[in-house]
Order: C-alpha cells, then structure tokens, then sequence
C-alpha cells in the first residue's frame, strides 16, 4: 500500500465524521431556532389575550398546542408560569377567570389593557 492509499483510506472515515458533527450542528441549531419561535410565540400570544382580557377555547387549544411542541423540543420550565396565567384569563369578556380573579384585576402588577379589533 502507497502512502497516497493510506492518505485516501484515513480521509474517508474524517470526511464522514466532519459530516456528521455538521449535521448535528444543523439540526441542534434548527431545533434551538423553533424553540425560540415557540417561545415568542407564547409569549406573544399571552400578552395580545391578556390586553384583550380573554381568550376563548379555540385561543386556548392553540397556544396549548404551541405549549406542548414547545415543552416537547426540551423546555426547562420557564413557560410554565406564563402557560399557567394565560389558562387563568377568562372563557369570555363577561366571564370570570378559572381562578376566580377578574379580568379587569392586575396581571404582575400591571393592569389589564384594553384594544380594540378594527
């Protein structure tokens, strides 16, 4: 065996490996990148019903689907409190909260905000 051979037979196995290592980058760095998207999104998500002081079943499921594609790439618990606050806003405007706090009542001290949906 020549040493070109030799060359060829080492570089194939680094070759593959450098592939490898690549692609695990990749993917770790699309998973990181929809986790952040999820997590915006929830967040995002709490505070538009939060100023609109509820949310009603169909709000609910959606950003529980969210929550839970979210909680599945590797969540360390930090949505879980606002996941929490968002299941606490009331099913209607008139309605009160699961919890029984009211809508108009503060959210960490801050009071509910009011839009309007043209």
């Amino acid at each position: 065996m020549d040493a070109w051979e030799i060359i060829k037979a080492a570089g194939i196995p680094a070759l593959l490996l450098g592939v490898i290592i690549t692609s695990w980058v990749q993917i770790h760095a699309v998973k990181k990148g929809v986790q952040a998207l999820l997590r915006d999104r929830l967040i995002q998500g709490y505070k538009f019903y939060r100023a609109h002081g509820w949310a009603d079943e169909d709000d609910r499921s959606n950003l529980e689907n969210v929550y839970v594609q979210y909680h599945a790439l590797g969540a360390n618990g930090v949505m879980d409190n606002l996941r929490q606050k968002f299941l606490d806003l009331p099913l209607g405007p008139q309605q009160p909260a699961p919890n029984g706090q009211a809508a108009d009542q503060p959210v960490n001290g801050q009071p509910a905000a009011t839009t309007t949906i043209k």
